[in-house]
């Protein structure tokens, strides 16, 4: 299958072979290491998104809602406008003041990234799970989801 090809450069012997292969395992390993960085930067999640959980800032998540963004807090469920969605974040957010969060996972593709985490509060811990789609070439928030966390 393969023929041992030598060739000599300044008085060494190298098999033409084996620099193939060697130029072919690098060049796959470079473009591996692309394709992974690329996938990496795609699900990304915009930072303010978590600052504003973090600090419990409704006002600056709202920057990220859709106009029509679904919320599902406290046993609601419940498709709102951007300003009531704001409103009603804003409402969650004075009655449990964030302490901590942190996105445990996160993932997504080109179109459409979504995140998992733990927040803190002075009174409860949560589960918080939202949902980012492509609109234009933002991402923007669709969907929030507050849950009680019960693990401990």
């Amino acid at each position: 299958m393969f023929k041992f090809a030598y060739s000599e450069v300044k008085g060494k012997n190298y098999n033409i072979n084996e620099m193939y292969k060697k130029l072919f395992f690098s060049s796959f390993f470079l473009v591996l290491t692309l394709a992974i960085s690329m996938a990496q930067e795609q699900t990304r999640i915009p930072p303010e998104i978590i600052t504003a959980f973090r600090t419990g800032n409704a006002a600056d998540m709202s920057r990220y809602l859709n106009s029509t963004c679904q919320i599902m807090l406290q046993g609601k469920e419940d498709f709102y406008k951007k300003n009531v969605a704001e409103t009603i974040l804003k409402d969650f957010f004075s009655t449990y003041r964030p302490r901590e969060f942190i996105v445990k996972h996160q993932g997504g593709t080109s179109d459409a990234q979504y995140a998992i985490g733990n927040l803190r509060t002075e009174k409860n811990n949560f589960r918080v799970y939202f949902l980012l789609k492509k609109v234009g070439s933002d991402f923007l928030i669709h969907q929030i989801r507050i849950d009680p966390d019960e693990s401990k």
